[in-house]
C-alpha cells in the first residue's frame, strides 16, 4: 500500500470513523457515498465505539506477503454495537479462546511493516477482549 492510501484512509484505521446516513439511520463502515439500504446520500461522519461481539473467527497459519511475522493469529468477524460488521485481527488474547459472542474493544495496534526501503509501519485497528474492569 502506498503512504498517500495509507494517509486516507486513517480516520477510518485509528478511530473506526465511518457515516451515518441521514435518511434512514444506518451506520455505515467503511465509508459509502451512497446508503446501500436506502440508496440515498449518505456523507454525515460517524465515529463508532469501537466495542461489538465475535460472530466468527479462525486462526490464519499460514499468512500473506507482510504478514508472516504474526503468524499465527486470530481473525475475526466483528459486528459493532452499532451494527456493522467487519473483519479484524484479535490480539491481546493471552491463553484466552476466542468464541463466538465473545466481547471485544477496538485498539490500535501494528499491522505490518513495508520491508521496502521506504521503512513505513503502517498502524491500524485489532480487537481484544473487552478488560474486567477492577471494582473498588
Amino acid at each position: 500500500m502506498d503512504i498517500s492510501r495509507h494517509w486516507r484512509l486513517r480516520k477510518q484505521r485509528y478511530a473506526l470513523e465511518g457515516e451515518i446516513c441521514p435518511h434512514c439511520g444506518a451506520r455505515l463502515f467503511p465509508p459509502r457515498d451512497v446508503c446501500p439500504h436506502c440508496g440515498l446520500e449518505a456523507k454525515t461522519t460517524y465515529t463508532f465505539v469501537g466495542t461489538g461481539v465475535v460472530v466468527s473467527w479462525t486462526r490464519v497459519r499460514q499468512a500473506p506477503a507482510h504478514f508472516e511475522e504474526q503468524t499465527p493469529y486470530v481473525v475475526a468477524l466483528v459486528q459493532l454495537d452499532e451494527g456493522p460488521m467487519l473483519t479484524a485481527q484479535l490480539t491481546d488474547l493471552g491463553n484466552v479462546q476466542p468464541y463466538a459472542g465473545m466481547k471485544v474493544e477496538m485498539v490500535t495496534r501494528k499491522l505490518r511493516n513495508d520491508k521496502g526501503d521506504r521503512g513505513l509501519i503502517v498502524y491500524g485497528y485489532k480487537f481484544r477482549p473487552v478488560l474486567e474492569r477492577a471494582v473498588a
